[in-house]
């Protein structure tokens, strides 16, 4: 008889020798090349080989483990998951690290050039794909039966250049080489379907059933990553849905000779898995985002369902078997999805299937912007998706009818919560979809969950007291310390040890050497050498030639008018005339900023060509004589960031005050002893409680006075009338001063401050802004005080684990246990 059971053995040593021998194994049966005549790109792909056999016999095990206990497992849907570059976080995690290079060495290779060869998975725009990412990472670590779902997109998140100043969009056409992490699941695939139309009709049992017909299929192939916790031997599941046609061409069209058209049904099919985001300025790219919602959504639900079929024979533990968070509200059409499946496809009563899947879901919202919350016309769904708006409206007057129950008579508060707007053309409110279906509901920051529960959904707080909760956000130290600035990894640990790589706070040990004047010197020695790196980069990439002794002042984000680039830009000018007039006593600068414009925002993409005019002229105005430098880097992403993050001495939080959720930029810098410049908004509120508000460069209106200056009438023109150095700025940039060639280029960033509004409140926070500036100056000539404040800022970052916020989810939320292995891996390793 032979047994279905994987044999629990160990085939890939951890030595050098061993690892050396998979490397010259994997050139010659995986790459089928010589050592001799290898190319870099073979030996990239030969050592990530090599790494993930040893990821794969943990995986193997974490897998079975799960099944062989029964475990409740956590489902993270995201639309996003901006993983960056693998190999170098595996080795890390995996505590290969040293003997892998070693290997490496001894072959004649060059570890970071094998490396650099890697592309980034950019299967993300920012902050909430890398939250995504940081999530998997703590989850694995902490031993929690965990699976991320999303798409795998073949063209990721848009590569950046600058041209002519301009942002210019290209295909990121990252799987061009293939992908040694992935595992293609042919085998597991799933239809999803849309259009048709829905038959009703009285199953035998009485009850009546629904059955959608007609419609055009997809199919959803899986693709598996392994996802390896840090000194654990838990490997966990990232998988990722790829769209192929359901035929691979239509044969009668083909023996017409038309192949075009023989092919067009297949390419239309699997064009839903192409391109992260299309441009939804178009009614076709609105919609094509939606199908890609649904689609990855459908797949992901049917697999789970089917993963807990396997080994349950009914439906009565589901909900006790599985949480599934919804990362925003992207993935929030799932609440519908699963209601589809357990009605229409399992044949569950109603009310049964409502209960478990109220259980089942929890949703983190991620933007208080009203125009962020997704809605979709209903004609979209009636057309995409007939049988979910069915689904959604009896959702909606179900929840009514309890609302009506609890508060009769007030007509406005049912409309106010209603799933379907009725006065912006009848849209489906997905916010709405996403709490009304969760038993939890989180914001990511403190100041962000309450401006929830008072704003967007003050009234879901009034009706369900206490199912809005706060979760703030973290990173993985892992990849955003001990990867990204092994120099400060190794001074940290040389002085507390090595158990903040698995517990932040241990670094509150720190504070103790905050004042050690050799300690300082060598933190200062590592931040030097963090700044050669990128001024080497900027050099060799820009053609800049930067100070690494000047203050590196860096904001690195999204393009977008709330995060407030254009503020720090009107400073860099202001800097500029100061020099230009004569001011002597000056810090040396260098400002650097770097993130995308959507390709749609045409305001964004405007500031981006701003920065670059204005950089242009500071850059080779003589008479500035190196004193100041204004440098735009550009395609932002994880491999960028892991560069530019350590070398920070200064981070940028300044978004107008109850505008940004969270934010995990600032506390990325942060951990790498940047001192912040920020308002009281999103975690720069938390990071200042933990760091010491003497630590940290506040400057802004509150949120609060935000809102009073909003309801008196706010006069942006008074602003520019009453501050001399705030209306020579502006004049500068409305004349022409930085586009000689095309005068009126900014015409509409001018006039967007003074004619329009200024929804951010630049001007009202400029001067304050500037003044906070002199602050920074002042302190950044105390070298051994600015050290001081940078160390200390490092010591005070503990509470911004990923960590600490996943085991917050899974005690409160998710309620699920750690499935500890057998054996681990020495956390000591490295």
């Amino acid at each position: 008889m032979v047994s279905n059971k994987t044999p629990h053995h160990r085939s890939a040593g951890m030595s050098k020798q061993a690892i050396h021998d998979s490397l010259t194994n994997h050139m010659i049966y995986s790459s089928g090349k010589s050592c001799i005549n290898a190319t870099t790109r073979d030996w990239f792909q030969s050592t990530a080989y090599a790494v993930r056999d040893r990821l794969v016999e943990r995986w193997m095990e974490t897998m079975q483990r799960y099944y062989k206990q029964d475990v409740k497992r956590i489902y993270y849907l995201s639309l996003e998951f901006l993983m960056g570059r693998t190999l170098s976080n595996a080795m890390l995690n995996l505590g290969i690290d040293e003997p892998c290079k070693a290997a490496l060495y001894d072959l004649g290779r060059d570890f970071e050039a094998v490396a650099g060869i890697e592309p980034d998975a950019a299967l993300g725009n920012g902050g909430l794909g890398r939250l995504a990412a940081c999530f998997l990472d703590s989850m694995a670590t902490l031993d929690l039966p965990s699976y991320g779902y999303g798409i795998r997109y073949e063209y990721g998140m848009f590569r950046q250049s600058i041209e002519n100043g301009e942002q210019v969009e290209h295909p990121d056409n990252w799987l061009r080489y293939g992908n040694p992490w992935e595992f293609p699941r042919p085998e597991v695939l799933y239809p999803v379907k849309f259009h048709g139309r829905v038959v009703e009709y009285k199953h035998e049992d009485g009850v009546v059933r629904h059955h959608w017909v007609s419609t055009d299929d997809v199919m959803a192939m899986a693709y598996d990553t392994p996802i390896p916790g840090f000194g654990s031997n838990t490997v966990n599941n990232l998988r990722l849905w790829s769209a192929k046609s359901s035929r691979d061409f239509e044969l009668r069209y083909f023996n017409q000779g038309n192949y075009i058209q023989a092919v067009a049904d297949k390419n239309e099919s699997e064009s839903l898995s192409k391109v992260l985001y299309p441009d939804d300025s178009t009614a076709v790219g609105r919609e094509l985002r939606l199908k890609q919602q649904y689609f990855f959504v459908s797949a992901s639900l049917q697999d789970m369902l089917h993963r807990y079929r396997k080994t349950h024979t009914d439906w009565s533990q589901l909900a006790e078997k599985t949480a599934v968070q919804l990362n925003d509200t992207h993935p929030s059409i799932a609440v519908a999805e699963m209601m589809r499946l357990l009605v229409d496809i399992h044949r569950l009563p109603w009310d049964q299937a409502w209960g478990m899947t109220t259980r089942i879901f929890s949703y983190t919202n991620h933007t208080l912007m009203p125009e962020a919350l997704e809605t979709w016309p209903v004609s979209v769904f009636e057309h995409l998706l007939p049988r979910h708006l069915q689904i959604i409206y009896e959702i909606n007057h179900r929840f009514l009818q309890q609302v009506m129950h609890q508060f009769p008579g007030d007509v406005d508060l049912l409309r106010r919560l209603s799933l379907i707007d009725e006065e912006h053309g009848r849209r489906v409110r997905m916010s709405h979809l996403a709490i009304v279906g969760s038993h939890a509901v989180n914001g990511v920051a403190v100041l962000h969950t309450e401006l929830m529960k008072r704003t967007i959904f003050s009234d879901f707080e009034r009706i369900t007291s206490g199912k809005i909760v706060n979760m703030t956000n973290g990173i993985t130290q892992r990849r955003w310390l001990n990867q990204a600035n092994p120099g400060l990894a190794a001074l940290i640990s040389g002085k507390i040890g090595q158990d903040w790589l698995t517990d932040l706070r241990q670094l509150a040990k720190l504070r103790e050497f905050a004042g050690d004047e050799e300690f300082q010197a060598q933190f200062r020695s590592v931040k030097q050498a963090n700044k050669e790196r990128l001024a080497e980069l900027i050099l060799e990439r820009l053609g800049i030639d930067v100070d690494p002794s000047s203050l590196f002042d860096i904001q690195i984000k999204r393009l977008h008018e709330y995060k407030r680039q254009l503020l720090n830009v009107l400073h860099v000018i202001t800097l500029y005339n100061r020099i230009r007039a004569g001011a002597q006593d000056i810090v040396p600068r260098t400002i650097i900023i770097a993130g995308k414009a959507a390709p749609g925002y045409a305001m964004a993409k405007r500031i981006i060509r701003l920065i670059n005019d204005v950089a242009a002229t500071v850059n080779n105005d003589q008479q500035i004589d190196g004193k100041l430098k204004l440098v735009f880097i550009p395609n932002y992403d994880v491999s960028n960031a892991e560069i530019i993050v350590p070398a920070a001495d200064l981070s940028e939080q300044i978004s107008t005050a109850g505008t940004e959720a969270s934010g995990t930029g600032n506390m990325k810098l942060a951990l790498n002893g940047a001192l912040t410049i920020g308002t009281l908004d999103g975690a720069n509120i938390e990071i200042r409680e933990e760091v010491g508000a003497e630590n940290f460069f506040l400057f802004g209106l509150t949120t609060g006075e935000v809102e009073a200056l909003h309801q008196r009438g706010y006069d942006a023109a008074s602003y520019y009338h009453g501050n001399a150095a705030l209306k020579q700025v502006l004049d500068m940039i409305s004349s022409g001063y930085f586009c000689p060639d095309e005068p009126s280029r900014y015409h509409s960033v001018v006039d967007a401050l003074l004619r329009h509004g200024d929804h951010f409140m630049l001007l009202a926070d400029y001067a304050a802004y500037v003044d906070c500036q002199d602050r920074v100056t002042e302190l950044y000539r105390d070298q051994a005080e600015w050290a001081k404040r940078a160390i200390l800022n490092v010591a005070g970052m503990g509470k911004f684990s990923s960590d600490r916020t996943i085991l917050e989810y899974a005690e409160r939320i998710w309620r699920v246990e750690p499935i500890v292995p057998e054996t681990a891996l020495s956390r000591k390793k490295m």
